[in-house]
């Protein structure tokens, strides 16, 4: 129960992906109040407030700034942030991606990273408290045709090792969880969209040390240790929840 003398929410936006979900009930479970940021599902955000005890939905558009606040505003006090979301992203190779389509992936996962950020801040430094981005552990081991993915999420792990360093004076940590390949998530999207078919997803199982991939529950275990008082000397940091594939 990490959290639960904790005053105040958790705020996890990308609720209602298959990271946001787990780490929104495993927030819960461990005694923190989650409020549910999400952007496009209402239907799945409604429900899972509902199964989480004294959870709330909220619709945030990562784009607009304004939004961002005013989501912020609906929890007056913060103790974490846990940015989780993320657009799919189509997996090419860099000569492919049009310069307008890379373009709109940086708006959508850097600008939209730093709108709720800079919403937040202010709450972090009142509470003392953690944020933690997920991002991906492409940015350590670059795997073909992930360039969309990998390196907006890079610019974003450059934002909260910013915050760690600038922010630690306030109390303030930050840190990233990289997932790696996982059964769920945006894993099944790509594979229903036949960007990873069963050859590509063995020769992938190859590359991992442990031969297997991870849950979207395996990364929510991180987050909520590095959200949490046990990790309460860590910040800058980045843990790769990947198998050993970036070892």
């Amino acid at each position: 129960m990490d959290f639960r003398f904790r005053k105040g929410v958790a705020v996890v936006t990308g609720a209602t992906g298959g990271i946001g979900t787990a780490v929104a009930r495993l927030l819960a479970a461990r005694g923190s109040r989650v409020l549910l940021a999400y952007r496009g599902n209402a239907a799945a955000a409604e429900a899972l407030a509902a199964e989480l005890p004294d959870a709330t939905a909220h619709r945030v558009e990562l784009s607009d700034p304004a939004s961002c606040a005013a989501l912020i505003d609906a929890a007056p006090v913060v103790h974490t942030l846990v940015h989780a979301a993320g657009p799919h992203v189509p997996m090419l190779h860099l000569s492919r991606v049009a310069p307008e389509r890379f373009s709109a992936q940086l708006t959508d996962d850097v600008a939209g990273f730093f709108n709720i950020l800079a919403a937040t801040l202010p709450r972090l430094r009142e509470s003392r408290g953690s944020l933690v981005a997920v991002t991906t552990a492409a940015t350590r081991r670059f795997p073909v045709r992930d360039g969309l993915s990998a390196a907006p999420k890079a610019a974003v792990e450059a934002l909260v090792r910013g915050i760690a360093a600038e922010e630690g004076r306030f109390g303030v940590r930050a840190n990233c969880v990289g997932p790696g390949m996982l059964t769920d998530g945006m894993a099944v999207r790509l594979i229903a969209d036949g960007d990873l078919d069963e050859r590509a997803l063995e020769v992938t199982r190859a590359n991992i040390p442990l031969r297997m991939f991870g849950t979207a529950a395996d990364v929510a275990e991180a987050v909520c240790f590095l959200a949490s008082d046990r990790a309460r000397f860590i910040t800058g940091q980045k843990l790769d929840v990947d198998g050993g594939y970036a070892a």
